[in-house]
């Protein structure tokens, strides 16, 4: 067994109709001026203002930046900074998906510590503890309320910086699972399977640990056996709860046993081509099952009878079944069948054809080969091998 410790410091509230607590979660982080961060799409629903009324309605000031996108870069993290400081704002509230939980963290930090997000890229480089945030996620997926992670798209570099620190963590934490109902079914599948594969990885991380396990194992319980039944009816209140809590036990999985190789390939796909994250994350994995299988160790199964419809026994398993049981429930909840396909939906400009793929493949290893995912995936990788998985994915 490894040697391990772990901590998780934060205040988490879980529970159908608990966004209304809010008021009273801001006044024990003692702050009395709300920056509240989002992105355009909960703007136009109402959610945001609804979410800012409640505030107001306690006597809590409130501004709002919802100028958010998808894959967050550094620019955006430099507005919403200088947003922040004009605001006079005391603390966060992040309202959202991975996107805004990211840029709030990074906010947390340049808005205290000064300079880019990009001079905090790497491990503990965060000198202290940040400003106080509250985290409210909309979606069932990065499980970014608990995690030491903000991930930063720096368009000079075509490079997904990410920020690693204990510090960065959000102080609280509610779990609203009316807030999910609303999410069209291709979010709701992209951000599940993206919560699946964060606990999956954990799992089989050679940083694992008796702890990581719990969260991962649970986790990957809660969201293999809702996914489906989540992704068709986004109202069912107990599916989502489901998602909800197995997101957040895989973020805390993750935050201690680290991820893999899904994940360090992912990051630059998403950088180069603007696939949505859990996308990219989806069409990788089942290619990188099969690579990792040489590495299994007994674990494969319980991932098998976390996804499968029908449970399989030890004396009939073969790895091979979780590589298919993947697919079939990646083809199920509509996800894209490859690579090929997912960088061709995100593109605004026309079809991609396979040569502009291919002239990027190298480039997107080089930088897959930088993320410390690398070091703990289960079976050890080269530049080589991680070109040859993208082009396997293709």
């Amino acid at each position: 067994m490894n040697e391990f410790s772990f901590s998780v410091p934060q205040n988490i509230t879980v529970g159908k109709g608990s966004l209304a607590k809010l008021p009273e979660i801001a006044k024990k982080s003692g702050g009395s001026h709300a920056f509240l961060m989002s992105g355009p799409h909960l703007a136009k629903m109402g959610l945001v203002e609804k979410a800012a009324n409640s505030l107001k309605s306690a006597g809590i000031s409130v501004d709002t930046f919802t100028d958010i996108e998808g894959n967050p870069s550094v620019e955006t993290v430099d507005k919403a900074t200088a947003a922040f400081k004009e605001a006079g704002a005391d603390f966060i509230v992040a309202f959202g998906g991975g996107s805004p939980m990211d840029v709030a963290k990074a906010v947390g930090v340049t808005a205290k510590y000064g300079g880019s997000i990009t001079e905090y890229e790497g491990a503990h480089k965060v000198p202290g503890p940040i400003i106080p945030l509250i985290a409210i996620p909309t979606t069932a997926g990065t499980g970014s309320e608990v995690t030491a992670f903000s991930v930063i798209t720096d368009h000079s570099r075509d490079y997904k910086l990410t920020v690693f620190s204990y510090e960065i963590r959000p102080a609280y934490a509610i779990l609203d699972a009316e807030l999910l109902t609303t999410a069209p079914a291709s979010v709701a599948a992209a951000c599940g399977i993206d919560a699946f594969i964060h606990a999956e990885e954990a799992y089989i991380s050679t940083a694992a640990s008796p702890f990581s396990d719990a969260m991962a194992g649970k986790a990957m319980s809660l969201i293999g056996k809702n996914i489906r039944r989540f992704v068709a009816n986004r109202g069912d209140i107990e599916a989502a709860e489901a998602m909800l809590v197995g997101s957040l036990f895989a973020g805390i999985a993750f935050s201690f046993a680290r991820l893999g190789n899904v994940h360090a390939m992912s990051h630059p796909v998403s950088a180069f081509f603007d696939v949505p994250h859990g996308v990219a994350n989806a069409v990788l994995l089942p290619v990188i099952a099969e690579y990792n299988a040489l590495a299994d160790h007994g674990r494969y199964l319980t991932i098998y009878n976390d996804i499968s419809p029908i449970p399989a026994y030890e004396e009939e398993f073969e790895s091979m079944m979780l590589v298919d049981a993947i697919r079939e429930l990646c083809g199920e909840i509509g996800i894209p069948a490859n690579l090929t396909e997912a960088i061709n939906n995100a593109s605004k400009t026309g079809p991609v054809s396979a040569e502009e793929i291919e002239n990027k493949i190298e480039a997107m290893a080089v930088d897959a080969m930088k993320s410390g995912n690398i070091a703990v995936n289960p079976r050890s990788s080269r530049q080589c091998d991680i070109e040859m998985l993208y082009r396997k994915a293709l």
